[in-house]
């Protein structure tokens, strides 16, 4: 996984809420095993017309060119139904570092935090602050102090993360990674039991 620590970034503002799994990515495309290419099939139903490339719907944000950034910002809810990881992926290859909502379902929150994708939870009043800039306006997510914060007028607000995702996230590792990181702590531990 890429680490995160910081980035600064304008947002992609879905105001939807309640928005499931398979609104991410719809279940027709979960035949693939690997993580690569679910990004362009990322609200695949809400961006084409008739499951056609071709046919760009014109009124989705996604399909604005003005907008553009590595933060998705959406309603409450985000993530709901299945607990397709698949989700998660999709996010991730469509280059969305972090989505932004004042709620996520559990499975998914999870499942971003071990795909790379920071989910940054704020209160409804903060959502719709950040709803009401316009597309020039930036983001800035502080994974380090756990803070998110509107760059146009310096408003801040912190966000809970579990400690060990946290550190897997700074760090760019999947669990694997990190048991790697600890090895000698682990292999010192199994020696002291012997």
């Amino acid at each position: 996984m890429k680490a995160f620590r910081k980035i600064t970034s304008t947002f992609i503002p879905l105001q939807v809420e309640n928005i499931d799994t398979d609104q991410i990515i719809p279940a027709r495309f979960l035949k693939a095993t690997t993580r690569e290419g679910f990004g362009k099939n990322l609200f695949r139903d809400w961006r084409f017309y008739n499951d056609d490339e071709s046919q760009p719907k014109e009124d989705f944000i996604l399909n604005n060119p003005e907008y553009r950034g590595e933060i998705l910002v959406a309603g409450k809810n985000f993530g709901c139904g299945s607990s397709r990881e698949h989700a998660a992926w999709a996010i991730e290859d469509f280059g969305f570092r972090a989505v932004v909502s004042s709620f996520f379902a559990d499975i998914f929150r999870n499942n971003a935090l071990n795909n790379g994708v920071l989910p940054v939870q704020v209160t409804e009043n903060f959502l719709e602050k950040i709803f009401s800039l316009s597309k020039e306006d930036t983001l800035t997510i502080d994974l380090e102090n756990q803070e998110i914060r509107i760059d146009k007028t310096g408003e801040s607000q912190p966000f809970a993360i579990n400690p060990y995702k946290k550190e897997c996230l700074l760090n760019g590792y999947d669990d694997i990674d990190y048991l790697i990181s600890i090895r000698q702590e682990i292999e010192a531990f199994e020696l002291s039991r012997k």
